[in-house]
């Protein structure tokens, strides 16, 4: 009895690793992100068929190393996390040229990325952020270009408080290191 059990917790373990094995190697690795976290990998699908300018910018950004070492400057709990500006304000951003609104049908939900933006709908350029859960509200006016695809429960631990509008938050969390999969060795 003991043998059968054994056997069986190994053949669902066998199944479930080739199953992961499997899904790793069906991913578009040029259209996913490796968002490392001081807890735990994030792993991002970008969605360059709705936000292909958005997407464009997000990967030469990462590429450049542009993300690395920028702190999450404002998280509200049971909203988002947002991240992507150099001085650590809300105001900043990267020496690029703002982007053109890409908006779509797709719903800002727990794990939607999203980019920020000033109140004018062009002005988004390296700031985004990730929802926590739904937020309606959002749908239709922000860029909409990726989805957390594993690893939402490191997103969650991110240290919340902001630095926007001059509040300040002793030592936020931060992104170690963003990553395209395809530039992973």
């Amino acid at each position: 009895m003991l043998k059968r059990l054994l056997l069986s917790a190994l053949i669902v373990f066998g199944l479930s690793f080739t199953a992961n094995a499997q899904n790793t190697q069906d991913f578009d690795k040029e259209n996913t992100l490796f968002l490392d976290l001081k807890n735990g990998r994030v792993v991002i699908k970008m969605r360059p068929d709705i936000a292909p300018q958005h997407v464009a910018r997000i990967k030469k950004l990462t590429r450049e190393g542009f993300y690395d070492g920028i702190v999450f400057h404002r998280v509200i709990r049971g909203f988002m996390a947002q991240t992507g500006d150099p001085t650590g304000t809300g105001m900043g951003g990267s020496d690029y040229p703002d982007l053109q609104a890409e908006f779509s049908n797709e719903l800002h939900k727990r794990g939607t990325l999203s980019m920020a933006r000033s109140s004018s709908p062009h002005s988004a350029n390296s700031q985004f952020f990730i929802c926590f859960k739904k937020a309606a509200h959002l749908d239709g006016q922000y860029t909409v270009w990726g989805h957390v695809v594993e690893g939402m429960e490191f997103v969650d631990r991110i240290k919340k408080g902001s630095s926007y509008n001059g509040g300040k938050v002793s030592n936020p969390d931060k992104i170690i290191k963003l990553q395209i999969a395809a530039d992973v060795k």
